[in-house]
């Protein structure tokens, strides 16, 4: 053997010290800054000037973490409170694979239409409620009324994967 040969113990060696200094490396605890003032850049307004009737309040967390995901979901709720009916499209495609509106804020004694907009779409509850369409197609209609003040999450059984999500908050 000559000085330049290498076995295979010594490149173990070498490539096990490396992988260790590079694992150290990214594991390194830093020293907490992470460069802001502790101020979140916002002025304190919420962005709307209110009427356009889509501010709807404050969004309880429980909804705002079921539409974390949800397709066509901006943070705000639809206010129709104070209406005896409310219509919501199921299948949008605009985005895709939605409900629109995605969250809307309603009065107890409201009756809730969900409307097909495209084929292989469900709407069910998963919280606050007790409904379930089934699998429908473009045209199908499924009302559910709300007599009592709460949240109600539900979701587009084929689609829920893909962020088809939707709330009604009952005042």
């Amino acid at each position: 053997m000559t000085e330049f040969d290498i076995d295979r113990r010594k490149v173990l060696k070498a490539g096990g010290a490396t992988l260790m200094l590079a694992t150290a490396g990214c594991m390194g605890g830093g020293d907490g800054d992470d460069g802001s003032d502790g101020e979140d850049g916002s002025d304190g307004s919420d962005g709307s000037d209110g009427s356009d009737g889509s501010d709807g309040g404050d969004v309880p967390s429980e909804v705002a973490d079921h539409l974390s995901d949800a397709n066509g979901y901006d943070g705000t709720v639809e206010d129709m409170t104070g209406q005896d009916s409310v219509t919501i499209e199921n299948g949008t495609n605009e985005p895709d694979y939605a409900f629109n509106p995605a969250a809307v804020r309603v009065s107890t004694g409201t009756e809730v239409t969900w409307n097909w907009v495209s084929n292989g779409h469900s709407v069910k509850a998963t919280s606050g409620a007790d409904f379930d369409s089934g699998i429908e197609s473009e045209g199908f209609s499924h009302t559910e009324t709300f007599d009592e003040s709460g949240v109600v999450l539900y979701v587009c059984t084929p689609h829920q994967a893909v962020g088809q999500l939707g709330a009604v908050i009952v005042e």
